[in-house]
């Protein structure tokens, strides 16, 4: 079932409103607002990552066989600050979504089972040196979790509840967020709209180096539905300052 359309054709990309001179701090673009110079775009994509109005554009049809995340070209970033903006375009009926709680686990019912009720939804990610990510979704515990760690069973509890939102901080799916993400060792923080929703995560064996990728999720099923956990969804204003 497909629902929660937003129009946003022929809508330009409206320019942040912040202040903040990124040259001047000492960030490099990482996104020229006209093309994807600078990306590996997938083979045999077929033209689904894209830039539209001045922001990548992707509808989550990538049509290659293989990864279809895009990737930097750079496959060498180590430590680093990343700004970038992001917004979702279309959401889905999700009717299994379940619910996170404060300390990383899900809740169940009586019986034990993962509780689970309809809820609309997207999915996409921001993916660190090529690897983990930090989380971008519509679920009620909000983007920016660190889905490995935070799913990982052999993991210490302390460290899973350190990668679960400290608080839900997006805005409704058609506007406008912004991410803050600071990566040093494999440690991370991130910042959603100015609040601080992981303050000290762990991303247990991250690699030393490599590049930032935007990530494919979902897509058209068998039966010619997308899946509800579809990434559709555009970025604008990607930033890093490496330290």
């Amino acid at each position: 079932m497909l629902i929660g359309i937003f129009l946003l054709a022929g809508c330009a990309a409206d320019q942040t409103n912040d202040s903040f001179n990124f040259e001047e701090e000492g960030y490099t673009s990482l996104f020229n607002g006209e093309n994807l110079d600078g990306w590996v775009i997938p083979e045999g994509d077929g033209g689904h990552w894209k830039v539209l109005d001045g922001v990548i554009d992707y509808d989550a049809l990538s049509q290659a066989e293989g990864v279809k995340h895009l990737f930097t070209e750079r496959d060498d970033f180590k430590d680093f600050r990343l700004h970038l903006e992001w917004r979702f375009t279309n959401t889905h009926l999700y009717e299994h979504m379940p619910f996170v709680l404060p300390n990383g686990e899900y809740a169940r019912d009586e019986d034990g089972e993962i509780f689970r009720w309809p809820r609309q939804n997207a999915d996409s990610g921001v993916l660190m040196r090529g690897g983990p990510q930090v989380q971008i979704w519509n679920w009620d515990i909000g983007s920016g979790e660190l889905w490995s760690t935070r799913t990982n069973p052999d993991i210490e509890p302390e460290e899973r509840a350190k990668a679960t939102p400290l608080r839900r901080a997006d805005k409704v799916p058609g506007e406008w967020n912004k991410f803050d993400i600071t990566l040093r060792g494999d440690r991370v923080r991130v910042y959603l709209n100015d609040i601080m929703v992981i303050e000290d995560g762990w991303m247990p064996g991250i690699a030393e180096k490599g590049p930032i990728g935007l990530q494919h999720h979902g897509g058209m099923r068998d039966d010619g539905t997308m899946d509800p956990t579809s990434s559709e969804i555009q970025f604008r204003n990607i930033w890093i300052k490496e330290l």
